[in-house]
């Protein structure tokens, strides 16, 4: 097995995979339900439907599984959404279903928000890297855009942290909270102050 810090012990074989994923997925239900202090290892392989022994195969304690479990949904959220959007048009229309496809994921996944927020103080450097990685990802996307003319000019570093800041206060609100109204609706709200901005039309 290989060795990082920040990940655990990643297996070399499909059947660990397959194991440290399951830690993984029962890690993101606990934490996700009953914040990082309030759950113990035993929660966790008894969840996962593995030995307490099987979990020191992957993780050495609790804080490197809750630090590995950021990394993990990070990579999930991002890579989810960035399948789903092979066929779309342009940076707008992706802009619009990639937000969709976002709400439907925290949806998916009520404890991402407690997960990361508790990542804060729990692991901050995880904390940290999730959304450099997401905005590093996305200002690329944005000045890829920008060179096919799909966009204009302006600065991609602070469009990438406003885009994804708004991002995270809907899916707050319309995922996490209240997931009643449907994504297109707000996707298009979104979208409207985006393309158009908020000044008065025809001014």
């Amino acid at each position: 097995m290989n060795q990082d810090s920040t990940l655990g012990k990643t297996p070399k074989t499909a059947r660990g995979q397959k194991t440290r994923e399951k830690l993984l997925r029962a890690a993101e239900l606990e934490f996700g339900e009953s914040g990082f202090h309030s759950v113990g290892i035993n929660d966790i392989t008894r969840r996962a439907g593995v030995a307490l022994g099987t979990f020191y195969v992957y993780f050495e304690s609790k804080e490197e599984i809750f630090r590995a479990l950021v990394g993990y949904m990070s990579q999930r959220v991002r890579s989810w959404i960035a399948e789903r959007l092979v066929d779309v048009p342009d940076r707008l229309a992706a802009e619009q279903r990639g937000l969709e496809l976002f709400l439907e994921f925290v949806r998916e996944h009520k404890g991402l928000y407690r997960i990361i927020s508790e990542a804060e103080f729990v692991a901050h450097d995880a904390f940290v890297a999730h959304y450099t990685a997401f905005a590093g990802a996305y200002r690329e996307n944005l000045e890829a855009a920008g060179r096919r003319g799909e966009i204009g000019a302006g600065n991609y570093e602070v469009w990438s942290w406003a885009i994804m800041g708004m991002a995270v206060f809907l899916g707050l609100r319309f995922a996490e909270w209240d997931d009643e109204a449907h994504p297109k609706e707000i996707s298009t709200a979104v979208m409207d102050l985006i393309a158009s901005g908020m000044g008065a039309k025809g001014s």
